[in-house]
């Protein structure tokens, strides 16, 4: 059992299903918003640290409204683009992990931020296209060799799409250390700009690299999921282990009230809904 397992069998109820829908009805509401006021959204709403800590605490979670383009022409495409992404990202994580991964990008934003305030003295309002972009890695991470159809015409890869978007960032941190042409006001905003690609996409490396269960999931595998889970269900309504237990080993008998850390599987080579815990779910003699 991993970190993620770990943290899904204590706070997985709590997850927001569909987190991507009300991300994009967010975005929504800031481009009406920036097209009604283009400034404010960075004079009240923008994650600037020095405002955050003169009292405008409520930066720390609006800054997410601010929409993936500013382009009428573009923005209905780009909320299709990042809905699609997080809607197939949470079918292949789980409820739970799309939004760990989500929320750690939001917390790894709000860290680069306050590096960039106490280390550098700029409170310099960040944006949410990092954001956006480890959420497009992380897509691409998972099915590489999908096609996306640019200008509506040019099929490519994503994995191609994504490596343009690494070499971007990988531009963004050899700026910092390159000859600053405008002066040191520039040299300053080109370090604060590799600091919050560098913090950012660590959440894309620290989830893919620390999870040994991120892996993109076939149609066919998604559907056996889906099946398995109504199977679950269906299991747990007509059988009734006694005394409010929800799950009983068909080997050794011992229910979750036995050992609350116990897991417990069903098997799907057994003819019928035999369901067994951790230590006799590889061991058990398969029911025919």
């Amino acid at each position: 059992m991993n970190w993620l397992d770990k943290l899904e069998r204590k706070f997985g109820r709590y997850a927001i299903p569909n987190l991507m829908y009300y991300i994009i009805i967010l975005y929504g509401a800031g481009f009406v918003l920036n097209m009604v006021n283009s400034s404010f959204y960075y004079q009240y709403l923008a994650l600037d640290i020095g405002e955050v800590l003169h009292g405008q605490i409520w930066r720390l979670l609006t800054f997410i409204i601010q929409p993936p383009s500013d382009s009428l022409i573009f923005i209905v495409f780009a909320m299709y683009l990042y809905y699609m992404i997080g809607i197939q990202l949470e079918r292949a994580w789980g409820t739970f992990r799309f939004n760990v991964y989500f929320f750690s990008g939001m917390f790894f934003h709000i860290f680069a931020a306050f590096i960039i305030y106490f280390a550098m003295g700029l409170s310099l309002p960040m944006s949410s296209w990092y954001l956006n972009m480890s959420l497009f890695f992380a897509f691409a991470a998972l099915y590489p060799d999908m096609e996306f159809l640019v200008f509506f015409i040019l099929p490519v890869k994503v994995k191609w799409l994504a490596l343009l978007d690494g070499l971007y960032f990988l531009y963004a941190v050899v700026q910092a250390f390159l000859p600053a042409y405008g002066g040191s006001v520039f040299g300053i905003i080109y370090k604060a700009n590799a600091v919050a690609a560098v913090v950012s996409i660590l959440n894309f490396l620290i989830f893919f690299l620390g999870s040994r269960n991120v892996r993109p999931y076939t149609p066919r595998q998604m559907k056996r999921k889906h099946e398995f889970k109504k199977n679950i269900k269906q299991a747990r309504k007509t059988m009734n282990y006694g005394n409010g237990a929800s799950h009983r080993c068909a080997v050794c008998g011992r229910t979750d009230l036995d050992d609350s850390n116990l897991e417990f599987r069903y098997c799907s080579k057994c003819n019928g809904n035999y369901e067994y815990c951790q230590d006799h779910l590889f061991t058990h003699t398969h029911v025919k």
